[in-house]
């Protein structure tokens, strides 16, 4: 029994009204996405800008500058982006003046195969984002990555970095934990490849995880997993090799430094504190139970109370504030 030319024509009928309905209903997801982020970023207090700096596109959160607002710089971690701060940056934006970017090869700031990625060329990449900015002294942040390139930003421009703020931050891996038994075995949980080794990517490093909508998630899977090349790239050039000892490098910080580690941390174990400790001078720290490897984003009410406690505890506090020109 032969089918009929309509038959044909129904089932192509039914083939594009299922695409197009599958693509509506990811445009309204990203548009849902889009419409999520830009109300935590405006109850925040932070403006999305893009600028050119050292020949790079850098897409950034700055919150409203001021005579009287000390500048905080927020470095985020290895395949995360400039939203990881937004609820952390929403208790300061009041007092202080807020930057918080993307760096090369994550988030929408430029995407370069040919870039180096090492933890000293991201310094400079930061410098020249804070260069553009005109942004001459401030306290700085960093989680993970971004904890290491904070690091070693205090060390290259110490005249700039008023207080050094790290979080759960890499560049020291002296205990064992279970990321680097995993890398061991040939496994890189870090590396988003499909919607589900997303979701065990959050399992992996949250352990007190915020609420966050399904469209936003749904898209967050699909931008980890369109990174997956260049978070590779990235992995590898911070991983391998270095031409300097960081060991080394960060004894010679000489910003007061805190250092902030979540106990539960599975990605760079909360024993390499002491570590941290032991090198920086003048360093202090908090460990805070039943929180993982990003605590801005687990507990990011009390993370920003404890930074700003830190903050006012220094003596040059009210002295300290942001150098702008042309603002």
């Amino acid at each position: 029994m032969t089918q009929s030319p309509g038959w044909h024509g129904c089932i192509r009928l039914l083939i594009i009204s299922v695409t197009v309905f599958l693509v509506g209903c990811s445009g309204i997801k990203y548009s849902l996405y889009e419409q999520a982020i830009s109300h935590e970023e405006k109850k925040a207090g932070l403006c999305l800008k893009t600028i050119e700096a050292g020949g790079k596109s850098i897409s950034l959160l700055e919150s409203e500058r001021g005579e009287n607002k000390p500048s905080i710089v927020l470095v985020h971690g290895f395949a995360a982006n400039k939203e990881n701060w937004i609820r952390f940056a929403s208790h300061l934006t009041d007092t202080f003046h807020v930057v918080a970017m993307d760096l090369p090869g994550h988030g929408d700031s430029v995407k370069d195969f040919n870039l180096h990625y090492d933890f000293s060329d991201q310094v400079v990449y930061v410098n020249e984002t804070l260069t553009q900015l005109n942004i001459k002294k401030f306290h700085m942040a960093g989680n993970s990555m971004g904890g290491a390139i904070a690091a070693l930003y205090a060390v290259a421009y110490p005249e700039q970095v008023e207080s050094l703020f790290i979080i759960d931050p890499a560049g020291i891996f002296f205990y064992d934990c279970e990321l680097t038994r995993r890398l061991a075995k040939g496994e890189n949980p870090l590396i988003v490849t499909c919607d589900e080794d997303f979701y065990q990517l959050m399992d992996f490093a949250l352990e007190e995880k915020p609420y966050i909508p399904w469209p936003v998630t749904s898209v967050m899977a699909e931008k980890a997993i369109a990174n997956e090349a260049i978070n590779r790239k990235i992995f590898s050039d911070f991983h391998g090799e270095h031409t300097y000892s960081f060991e080394d490098e960060i004894k010679k910080i000489t910003a007061p430094t805190l250092i902030l580690w979540g106990v539960e941390d599975r990605i760079i174990d909360v024993r390499n504190a002491s570590i941290f400790k032991q090198l920086i001078p003048h360093s202090q720290v908090v460990i805070l139970e039943g929180v993982g490897h990003a605590p801005m984003i687990e507990v990011p009410e009390k993370s920003a109370k404890i930074y700003m406690d830190f903050i006012s505890s220094l003596q040059h506090v009210g002295k300290a504030g942001a150098v702008l020109e042309g603002s």
